[in-house]
């Protein structure tokens, strides 16, 4: 039921998001320009309600038809739309918000299924006759079914939930409502909630008194900032430590909430400190009678303050600050005993959440050239994840295209799709042709070190066998890399020699038999093991477990260089592994690149055990 949730949930937002900019002009326009704005003009202002009744709703359906049908599906959705905001009356009726969540992918849908029907029956030369003809003559049934029967039944259902609200307003009892916002964001219902429901509901509010607490319900970015600056300042899990701080700024200044979910589902104990966060923050702004001007989106602390009225902006932060500190007071002691008591890590959450594994099909890394990541609607994580990406592997791999995108909608192109692993499905539908890489973090994911390191070696036979999940405890850093395995101060050599030199040292320390070295030499033929920035990362064409004993890292240091075609490689870091034991290690070798400091240190001192735990 959870998983369905989510799933219509991510579906409804991924309507929402692509338009979000849209939602921010109006809501700058409602701000500024009412009569009561910061800056009031009567003919700037009366752009406002076209934007609210037209422009949005149409966005929304066209987003939704073009999900399921493409452009044919925009084109029906837009149409469609229009029927519903006639059938109310246009400026004078209810938003159509929700709507066009629900007739944007339905007309998309019969589109979609008309072409199916027609397909391979259409004459040849009346293509271009038939594929408008259907459009124009389906989007003008469905309009009428919009005008007659689903612009008002929405009419209806909004003003049954206005009575409702009012209700709650009279009695006090409007807190409450954060019971169901909270746990619907993790479903990701919060777009559909905010949007289909609040905005219009909050438009009737500020017609009649200028701003409406209907739009500080769900976007209000204290109750998430609080969990997270528990599990950062509380956990005990380094994995937690080191991403938190990162999430509280995308997720404070960015506005993309989805970025403290997994720490929600991490333990559902949690999600009691940002309801409670909530509900004091509903409270407090409730007894100060203020509200905002228009829908705050995304959910930024910045955007959030944007729509406050004039001379409420410190109460509206204040409000902010109250919701992070109950949520932060609640959270935390629930993660320190969650901490205690040994409970799963963020990456363990993850991982039974959401099946994580990678999966390998469709052509091997090494011929990858572009690769896009994708969330639900292109905007929040996806776009987040290709840039950190991006920059961490330019300056290797110059020639790679990282972007992003929907997950409905990853170009034909695309040889490497990175999705969330609940989006595998929509991913493999969406681009059947590319290899998918399921991660359950954009910030701290084995998966994307994997990923990483195989682009930078090039190296198709790791791909060709995901790691598989086995009973036995995963070798310790300690055993694949031992201080005996670290050389520094190496005279330079041919880069053969240093190959057959790292393989020696794998030999002499039990990891593999002498085989191995020739299958490492012959390695180096087929694609240089050369990395960039002075490392290389040599290792053989056999993963066969008569070869290779155990899994084992060495490094030999040359402060000098050793000549690598053009390139001159100090580091030499031997491999020999088994599965995936070795991904650990290799994981903190890529992030000593990204730290200049630690690498060119790492190149020159004579220091064995620094070196050890920089990669442990």
């Amino acid at each position: 039921m959870k998983t369905a949730l989510q799933k219509f949930g991510k579906f409804l937002s991924a309507m929402v998001m692509p338009n979000i900019g849209a939602f921010i002009a109006w809501g700058f326009i409602t701000a500024l320009f009412i009569s009561d704005g910061w800056l009031p003009n009567a003919k700037l202002a009366s752009i406002q309600p076209y934007m609210l009744t037209y422009l949005l709703p149409v966005l929304i359906a066209a987003t939704g038809g073009k999900m399921i049908a493409q452009d044919r599906g925009l084109v029906m959705g837009a149409i469609a739309v229009i029927g519903c905001i006639a059938g109310v009356g246009g400026t004078e009726g209810q938003p159509m918000l929700m709507a066009a969540m629900i007739i944007g992918p339905f007309a998309g849908w019969l589109i979609k299924q008309f072409d199916k029907l027609v397909q391979d029956h259409i004459p040849a030369g009346f293509e271009m006759l038939v594929n408008n003809f259907s459009v124009g003559i389906l989007g003008m049934l469905v309009a009428i079914l919009g005008y007659y029967f689903i612009g008002p039944l929405m009419t209806g259902i909004l003003g049954l939930l206005t009575l409702g609200v009012n209700v709650l307003l009279k009695y006090g009892l409007l807190p409450l409502v954060a019971i169901f916002v909270e746990p619907a964001k993790v479903l990701f219902l919060n777009n559909a909630i905010n949007h289909g429901i609040f905005t219009p509901i909050g438009v009737e509010q500020a017609m009649e008194t200028g701003k409406s607490i209907m739009y500080m319900l769900e976007a209000n970015p204290g109750p998430g900032l609080g969990v997270l600056l528990a599990y950062w300042l509380f956990s005990k899990d380094k994995t937690i430590k080191d991403s938190a701080p990162g999430a509280m700024i995308i997720h404070f200044l960015g506005g993309i909430h989805e970025i403290y979910f997994p720490y929600i589902l991490m333990n559902p104990v949690v999600i009691v400190a940002p309801i409670i966060g909530n509900i004091c923050a509903i409270i407090f702004y409730s007894l100060m009678n203020t509200g905002l001007k228009g829908p705050s989106s995304p959910g930024s602390i910045i955007a959030f303050l944007s729509m406050a009225p004039k001379g409420d902006t410190l109460v509206v932060l204040l409000g902010v600050v109250i919701a992070a500190a109950v949520s932060f007071l609640v959270a935390g002691p629930i993660v320190r005993l969650m901490g205690s008591k040994g409970s799963k890590s963020l990456t363990d959450a993850q991982h039974q959440m959401q099946d994580m594994k990678v999966q390998a099909k469709g052509l091997p890394v090494i011929s990858a050239k572009k690769i896009v990541f994708a969330c639900d609607a292109g905007m929040g994580s996806s776009a987040m994840g290709a840039t950190k990406f991006r920059n961490r592997i330019k300056t290797i791999r110059p020639d790679l295209i990282v972007t992003n995108t929907s997950v409905d909608n990853i170009p034909a192109d695309c040889d490497i799709a990175v999705v969330q692993a609940i989006l595998a499905e929509r991913a493999e539908h969406s681009a059947p042709q590319a290899k998918l890489i399921t991660i359950s973090n954009f910030l701290t994911d084995p998966a994307l070190d994997e990923l990483y390191f195989q682009l930078s070696t090039g190296d198709p036979l790791l791909v060709e066998s995901p790691i598989q999940e086995s009973d036995t405890e995963p070798a310790i850093i300690s055993d694949v890399l031992k201080l005996e395995g670290i050389k520094t101060k190496l005279s330079s050599v041919s880069k053969e020699d240093a190959i057959t030199a790292a393989g020696e040292l794998l030999t002499e320390l039990g990891y593999v038999d002498a085989a191995y070295i020739p299958a490492m030499l012959e390695r180096e033929k087929i694609v240089t093991t050369y990395i960039g920035l002075g490392l290389a990362i040599p290792h053989g064409t056999t993963h066969d477990d008569d070869v290779i004993k155990k899994t084992g890292i060495v490094l030999l240091q040359y402060p000098d260089g050793i000549d690598f075609g053009e390139e001159k490689a100090q580091l030499v870091i031997g491999i020999a592994g088994m599965g995936g034991e070795h991904m650990e290690v290799l994981a903190k070798v890529c992030t000593a690149l990204e730290d200049p400091a630690i690498l060119e240190k790492m190149k020159t001192t004579d220091d064995k055990e620094w070196i050890l735990k920089q990669l442990s």
